[in-house]
Parts: C-alpha cells; structure tokens; sequence
C-alpha cells in the first residue's frame, strides 16, 4: 500500500504546479484529434449535496442549461474539449407534474429512478422540463445553451434513441405535419410494415413482477405506483421481449420501435446494393430518394433534421446495432446532405458489425469499447498483459478514425471507484495511450478529471456508477464547480494536479499534427530483443511530415522501468534517421530528456521511468 500511495503523490506532484496547456491560436488551421466531453446535463450544475437516497429534486437538487455559464463553458474549453455531449436533453420520462406546461407525471411502475432514465424519450420535440430555469421556456434555454457553447468555440451534440421510446410517449410539441408514434398504427396485428410499434393483440401489457424487494420510489406512496400501467394491447418491450409481462431486468420502461423488419426477420424496404460499403453518403443518399421506406424511418429523419434546425452538431446514438443497418445509411446520409460536417457517433458492441454500420451505415465513430477499453480496464486493475494491446489496434487499424476511446462513460464503473481502480491515477497510464495511440476521437466523462467514485446510493441507480435515474450530486464535480466558479477552489492539491494530467494531455492531442499521421508499435519488437522491457510497458511511434514522436508508457504500480527502447528497423526505414546520438525532449508535460543513439547496426533510448509514468518524446 505504500508504494500504491506513492505512485500516485509522485504523479501529483508533477502536475500541480503546471500551468494548464490551452489549444495554440493557430490550432484549428491543421487536422486535430477530437475530444467530446460527455456531461449528463441534469447533473452538472447541482450544487445541493444532500444525497438522499430516492430523494426529490427539492431534496437533492438538480442542475439547469443555465449552469453551463460562460465561465464553465471556457473551463471546459481550456481543458482540451472540441465537443460537447449534452446526454439527457429530449424530454424523457419523468416523476413529477408540470402544470405550467401541461406535462403531468410519469407512472412510477414504468419509470426507472425518480428522475427517469434519459433513454426513454417521451417527447422528441421537446427538452426535459427539470432542465429549464422557466419550464414555459424550456426550449429557448436550450437554444441559448447551444449558442453559448459555439460561441466558446465547441460544438454540441445530443442523444436520439432510435431503438425504443418510452412506454408512455406522447408528442404534445410535434411540429405541423407530424403524425405521433403509434398514431396511425394498425394494433389489431403483431406487424405491419408501417406501424411504428409491435403489438400483442389480445393481451394487455403487465407490469413486472419486482426482484430484490425494489418498490417504486423506494417505497414512497405515490397516487399512481399501484403495479398497474394501462396499455392495451401490450406492445413489445425496448430490448425485444415479446413478454406481455416482460421480466424486471428487461428495458420494461420503454417500446421497441418497429423499422420494417416483421417478427420472423423477414425486411421489408429495399436492400443496399452490391459495393454500397464503398460509396459515400451522397450516393447514399441518391440511392434512398424515390423509394418507400418505413414510417418509422420519416419520423426519425424528421426527429434529427428538427435539432440540425436548431444548432446541434451531431449525434449519439444509442443501442444503433439494434436497427437495422439499411435505416442508418437513410437517416445518416440525410443528415449529412443537411450538415456534411454532423459528427454521428453509435453505440455498437459487436465487433462484427463494425464495419458495416461503419462504411454501409455511415457512421463517423462507434465506441471502441469490447476491445481496447476492456482491454485497458483489465491492465488497469493488474489482471492484464500490454501485451494484448497489439492484436486488437492490429485488427482495427483498417478502421482505426472510426474508434471513438474512453475510459468512462455514464454507463461504465468511475476509475476512481473501489470496484474499478480504486485511485484514478492509476489509470493514467491507460489515458495516455487512449488518446494519443490513434487518430480517433477522445472521451472523458464529466468528473473523471477530478477522480469522481460514483460512491453514492442514489435509489435506483448502483454505486461505483454515477446514476442517470436519480436526483444526485456529483461530490468531486461538485468541488470543481465551487459553487458556480468553476475555479476548482475546493479540490486538494492531488485533485487539481489530476485535473492538471488531464488537460495537459488532452491538449496536447489536440494540438500535435503527428497524431493525425502514422503509427507504429514498438512493443513487439522490444518484448522479443530486451528482457528487462515487460509486459506492463507498452511503447509506440507516431508521425507525419513534420513531427516524429515517439509514447512510452508504464503500468506497472509499483515498478519502475530503467532499461533501453529500441527502435524497430521497420522505423529507422520509415524516419530515415542520422547515425549519432541526440538529446530528444518530451513534449507532452514537458519533464524529462534522454538519449536517442543511431548506428548502423539499430537505434535506441534510455528509458527510466517511475510507477504509472508516461512521456511523449520528439525527434527532430
């Protein structure tokens, strides 16, 4: 435990007194990494620190766009953002009547939390009434939201759900022509081609039988949590249970959507045509007009072309590998024609689908999440070898821009939880290989710079995540935001140094040319040339035109690393690199030196390297 601890007061110290990196002036001239910053918005600006368990919005709070003040929004810039995923804004279910609006409350039997899952959208034409200061001007505070982010230079993305929506949906804001989901469905059948639902008939819908001793809000007495929830016939349940009474692990809150794909599989809309991988999203476009497509499929396109109109940038979409692939390269591409550069992000987890929803789908990035985060997870938490790093990046490399990585996200474990890490810096090893490692997007999740454990017991939602189903706070956010300064005035000093890591590395992905260019792993070839080089260090290079770099990385807790890196010969051949020796400078926190000797016979660098030590070096 001694050495664990310190490790990471090492680490701290080298960090707390920089002075943050910020993006150069000139910086948006070049081709730069991404990086989205994941906030779940409900979140982010509640100050309140009660945590209660189950508690109401009145006891624990809850945050409002107009939290995201010019002062966040630049701290957020300042830390390397390009993006900014806003979860949670189109208006899902909710406990709790808003009468100004007419919005009365959701059924408790069928909502998940007390503040409602985001993933149960109840009305896509409007935003969640908890997040307005006015709820009669809900919409208005979103847009000036969306203008205050553009205006600090980041561009803004939301969720659309295309795979289910809430079992109590109901459009009180669809604009003129839009017909609501299931309003012109035939509920007599299981399927037809343009119903937006799946029907039981003859069957009412049931709610589940309860597991663990859960009662609704925690057992609070409710007018309508009384086990029933009218809907009659029963509809198919978001995960694909054909259950009338769908069991209490199922997505029971919500209704699969129906794309044109009957019960035995059967698709009814035209398949893409041979070679349509290798098309552009024009030509897909071109290849949907004039073809009759699911209703579902218009009122998805309407949905996303509705937010375009009002300034979003892009996209998450959620549980994508669940709708067929023929609906994205409809709705993508007309996303595209709309905003050619909307930035489109999927959540697919199996790998065998990656490039088809990729290349035939048209999405710019999916999660790289059963892969590389699993795979860091596993080293993180010392079960795993770096040595399984090779392979996956090898079999990716053909898709590589397309792998969005992060090490958190409102699904996952926090670094910082018991369950996962323990202590966050202990996963800085793995973030620096994250984000420099390929030319694809990076993600952090809000709190996870300042070392946020997801500790509370918030009702519904489980510790060692932060919960998207309660009214909670966020502590270690909490002492970043500094009661609306977002100073970070109530972080220690290991806290801010953390927060420090992070930005520091994040700008300098953004900031370094190489990381758009080449990569080229050393690992293999010093694994098999040097003994004292193991498998919990991992090293690579990455290089254009007019920067060579060369990222080692140690994972190892308690070891450090004091040997030599030897450059591959496939490297000598690609830098064409001088015989001699060369003082080489690392550019990414800019601490250490070292050697870089050419000869005729190989190249190599002294390396020593402490606990959870990382270094970006260049070579000119």
């Amino acid at each position: 435990m001694k050495k664990f601890l310190t490790a990471a007061v090492l680490l701290a110290a080298t960090f707390s007194c920089q002075k943050q990196s910020e993006p150069t002036e000139n910086s948006a001239m070049k081709p730069q990494k991404i990086v989205v910053y994941h906030v779940f918005t409900r979140l982010f600006g509640n100050t309140n620190t009660t945590n209660k368990p189950w508690g109401t919005k009145e006891e624990n709070g809850v945050g409002k766009f107009n939290d995201f003040t010019d002062t966040a929004l630049e701290e957020i810039k300042r830390l390397g953002v390009s993006h900014i995923w806003y979860t949670g804004v189109p208006h899902h279910g909710v406990i709790g009547d808003f009468p100004e609006i007419g919005v009365s409350s959701d059924d408790p039997d069928i909502i998940k939390g007390r503040a409602g899952s985001p993933y149960a959208v109840r009305d896509y034409y409007q935003v969640n009434p908890d997040l307005a200061v006015d709820v009669t001007k809900r919409m208005e505070e979103f847009e000036a939201l969306i203008a205050r982010t553009h205006k600090h230079g980041m561009k803004v993305i939301i969720d659309i759900v295309p795979n289910h929506v809430s079992r109590h949906y109901e459009g009180k804001n669809n604009p003129d022509g839009v017909t609501d989901f299931g309003a012109d469905d035939d509920k007599t059948v299981e399927y037809a081609k343009d119903n937006n639902f799946y029907y039981l008939p003859g069957k009412a819908f049931s709610v589940p039988d309860a597991k663990n001793g859960y009662k609704p809000l925690g057992g609070e007495k409710h007018p309508l949590a009384d086990g029933k929830f009218e809907e009659n016939p029963a509809k198919w349940t978001g995960n694909g249970s054909r259950l009338a009474q769908p069991d209490f692990y199922d997505w029971y809150e919500t209704v699969k959507i129906n794309y044109g794909v009957s019960p035995d599989g059967k698709k009814d809309f035209d398949e893409l045509p041979a070679g349509a991988d290798s098309l552009d999203w024009k030509a897909h476009y071109d290849f949907w007009q004039g073809k009759e497509v699911p209703d579902s499929w218009k009122k998805f396109k309407d949905i996303t072309q509705f937010w375009l109109g009002k300034g979003v940038d892009g996209f998450r979409f959620d549980m994508a590998e669940m709708v067929p692939v023929e609906f994205w390269s409809y709705l993508n591409s007309h996303i595209k024609m709309t905003n050619p550069e909307a930035f489109l992000l999927a959540e697919v987890y199996n790998p065998s689908l990656y490039r088809d929803y990729i290349h035939k789908g048209k999405m710019d990035y999916l999660y790289d999440k059963v892969e590389l985060y699993d795979t860091l997870k596993h080293i993180i938490q010392g079960h795993g070898s770096t040595d399984n790093l090779v392979p996956i990046l090898e079999g990716l490399k053909d898709i590589e821009h397309h792998m969005l990585h992060f090490l958190e996200n409102h699904d996952e474990q926090r670094i910082a939880s018991p369950e996962f890490a323990g202590n966050p810096w202990k996963a800085m090893p793995a973030m620096v290989v994250s984000a420099t490692v390929s030319t694809s997007p990076t993600m952090i999740y809000f709190g996870q710079e300042v070392g946020e454990p997801g500790a509370e017991d918030a009702g519904f939602g489980d510790p060692s995540r932060t919960s998207i189903f309660d009214y909670i706070g966020v502590p270690q956010h909490q002492k970043w935001m500094n009661g609306g300064k977002f100073d970070g005035g109530q972080l220690s000093d290991n806290e801010k140094a953390l927060r420090n890591y992070y930005s520091e590395v994040l700008n300098f992905t953004r900031n370094s040319s190489a990381l758009m260019g080449e990569y080229m792993e050393l690992h293999s070839f010093n694994r098999s040339q040097n003994p004292a080089y193991t498998n919990k260090a991992f090293a690579f290079a990455r290089w254009d035109k007019s920067q060579k770099l060369i990222v080692v990385t140690n994972f190892d807790e308690f070891q450090s690393v004091k040997t030599t890196l030897k450059l591959s010969p496939e490297l000598l051949k690609a830098w064409n690199l001088e015989t001699g020796e060369r003082e080489i400078k690392e550019v990414m926190f800019g601490k250490k030196k070292t050697t870089l000797r050419v000869t005729s016979e190989g190249a190599e660098i002294d390396l020593d390297f402490g606990p959870w030590e990382s270094a970006v070096f260049e070579v000119r």
